[in-house]
């Protein structure tokens, strides 16, 4: 998010270089084998707006744990070497990422790139190829002394007692030195996220993405987002509701109970339209913005029906909602919120994330009784909203029949969500 005014891809890098050489930790197997002692296992991920160091181990290990993270932190020795490695990895990352089968990750990006562009959230999470050379000692620590800074981190614990925690923090975070200095932030970015709506196309040959004895056929891929909201506005409940209620998924999916074989993008599209291979609808929040999309593949000479299968879906979320499919959906939402509480690293995530952005954190009950409230005419009220916006559009693969960037607008402007008739005098 905060990468405006740095050369892109830092968090990239920051997110391979973790857990490398520390202050105290001359290598990455040292930390290993320190965590090994405590039956610990560590990871760091970066996402669009925050960065997680994230250890597991045994209770009676939280001093050394702590410490531990208070070094990687505060007290990476960024070497030559191990950006150098970095480098490399990036390199091949990227590479994967252009080669997989699934193209999801791409369209991510290119959906985010269209609908933020040249912003916050609309900047590349990948590091471009042409940054990885540029991203050094230098350029990271200028970053780090920014934006790691006390006021913009939490420490989250799950399974430890709150009061030995904050010792653990008073003892090894409280007043630390770190190796970038301490000096005032000079530049930091507090831009908020500007939505601009927008197209971004990658002409690709698919046809060769998985060879073998059964390969995927040739597919065209199409994401199309609308600007939702904050995960801090009220109306963040109704969307995540909406957004479980066209849930949709692949059409080999093995149906069975809570697969969510109801939800609208089964029923109305994948059932109905045997030659659709995906459609599944997915929401991004942010602390001020959010997307809500809808990817589709199919092939590429239905390129231009499959594009109307979707907004034709996006035009009927604005009309009748049965109370039998919201019922479902809210249903869905509330026992996927708590299985996925069922899980320690998700409860401290959660517990992070919300702590980093409200200062506080909702319990699942709260949030349990949030989604009960919701009624149709929330569903109803947030979608026409939504659909006063610009669309966001993301297209891969061969894209001859793609429908022109205003037909889609007029398609999402319309009272049926049709796109405009095309008449060719010579077919």
């Amino acid at each position: 998010i905060h990468e405006a005014k740095y050369l892109s891809g830092i968090s990239h890098f920051l997110e391979k270089l973790a857990f490398s050489s520390t202050a105290q930790f001359g290598s990455k197997d040292e930390i290993l084998l320190t965590l090994e002692k405590h039956g610990g296992i560590c990871d760091c991920q970066a996402s669009r707006d925050t960065i997680m160091y994230a250890v597991s181990a045994d209770t009676r290990g939280l001093d050394t744990v702590v410490n531990l993270l208070a070094d990687v932190a505060l007290q990476p020795r960024l070497s030559d070497e191990e950006i150098e490695m970095t480098r490399m990895a990036i390199r091949f990352e990227l590479e994967d990422l252009n080669m997989r089968p699934d193209p999801e990750p791409l369209l991510t990006e290119m959906i985010h790139a269209a609908a933020y562009r040249g912003n916050t959230v609309g900047l590349n999470r990948f590091c471009p190829v042409e940054n990885t050379d540029k991203i050094d000692r230098e350029v990271l620590h200028s970053y780090l002394r920014n934006y790691y800074t006390p006021d913009r981190m939490v420490l989250a614990g799950v399974g430890i007692e709150h009061e030995q925690l904050v010792e653990c923090a008073k003892k090894h975070l409280l007043g630390a030195e770190p190796v970038w200095g301490s000096g005032q932030t000079r530049d930091v970015d507090r831009s908020v996220a500007q939505y601009t709506g927008g197209i971004v196309k990658v002409e690709k040959d698919m046809s060769d993405v998985s060879l073998g004895p059964t390969p995927i056929p040739e597919l065209t891929h199409i994401m199309i987002g609308l600007e939702s909201c904050s995960f801090l506005e009220e109306d963040f409940i109704p969307f995540a509701v909406l957004n479980m209620m066209m849930g949709g998924g692949g059409s080999f999916s093995a149906g069975g109970p809570g697969k969510g074989m109801f939800t609208r993008l089964y029923l109305n599209v994948l059932n109905r339209h045997h030659w659709m291979y995906n459609a599944t609808s997915y929401h991004h929040s942010y602390e001020d913005t959010g997307l809500l999309c809808i990817h589709a593949s199919a092939d590429p000479k239905q390129v231009r029906e499959m594009v109307e299968i979707i907004t034709r879906e996006f035009i009927l979320m604005a009309g009748a909602v049965g109370e039998v499919e919201l019922e479902r959906a809210k249903t869905q939402l509330k026992s996927m919120l708590m299985m996925n509480l069922e899980s320690r690293p998700v409860i401290f995530e959660d517990v992070g994330r919300q702590v980093l952005a409200t200062n506080t954190r909702k319990l699942p009950h709260e949030l349990c009784a949030l989604i009960s409230q919701v009624k149709s005419t929330d569903i109803k009220r947030v979608v026409t909203k939504m659909l006063h916006k610009k669309p966001a559009v993301a297209a891969l693969g061969d894209l001859t029949d793609l429908p022109t960037y205003e037909h889609i607008q007029a398609a999402l402007s319309s009272k049926d969500g049709r796109l405009p008739r095309m008449y060719r005098l010579f077919r």
